[in-house]
């Protein structure tokens, strides 16, 4: 497994951080904590082999298998319980994360259509941000003629920064293409 991201952080994002903000220290700057990849699958109300393919294709995407999700409350107009399994996710820490976000922010953004950068207003106000995917298929792993139905994803990216500048300037040096202005 290749870690550019990791090393990109460790030698590049760090002193230009120091230098920007500057900390005094190396452990002061902000890093990427965890990646939480979350996919609401509502087909699984009515079919619950739905929610295998979903969890595959999270599998594939992210290198380790995810959980399911359940609802929390019983929702008559959608036919949902509470207690029944309604999506999945998955939490990537350490060199797994370096490297979804490596091929996050150069492989499977770059392949959206009509790409012209992401918005900057999915920062939370504490230094993390979230984005959301229309389709599994930007990611190369996903093999086309196995997906049963084209599913969205949300994606967290959980930062110890402590604004969302410092959150902003740390994911803009490790590669994230922002839209400009």
């Amino acid at each position: 497994m290749q870690l550019r991201m990791k090393e990109k952080y460790q030698q590049e994002v760090i002193a230009a951080m120091m230098g920007k903000f500057g900390y005094v220290n190396r452990l002061q700057v902000p890093r990427v904590h965890k990646v939480v990849i979350n996919m609401g699958v509502g087909e699984a109300v009515a079919n619950p082999k739905v929610l295998e393919g979903a969890m595959l294709d999270l599998a594939a995407i992210s290198g380790q298998k995810p959980v399911s999700t359940k609802a929390k409350k019983s929702v008559a107009a959608f036919k949902v319980r509470a207690g029944m399994p309604i999506g999945c996710r998955v939490t990537v820490r350490g060199d797994r994360m370096y490297d979804f976000l490596d091929r996050l922010f150069n492989l499977a953004l770059p392949k959206l259509r009509d790409f012209r950068g992401i918005s900057t207003r999915g920062f939370d106000g504490r230094g993390n941000f979230n984005l959301g995917l229309k389709e599994q298929l930007v990611f190369l792993e996903i093999d086309y003629d196995k997906v049963d139905s084209i599913r969205g994803m949300d994606i967290s990216i959980v930062t110890t920064a402590r604004s969302d500048g410092e959150a902003r300037e740390l994911l803009a040096l490790m590669g994230m293409p922002f839209r400009a202005g």
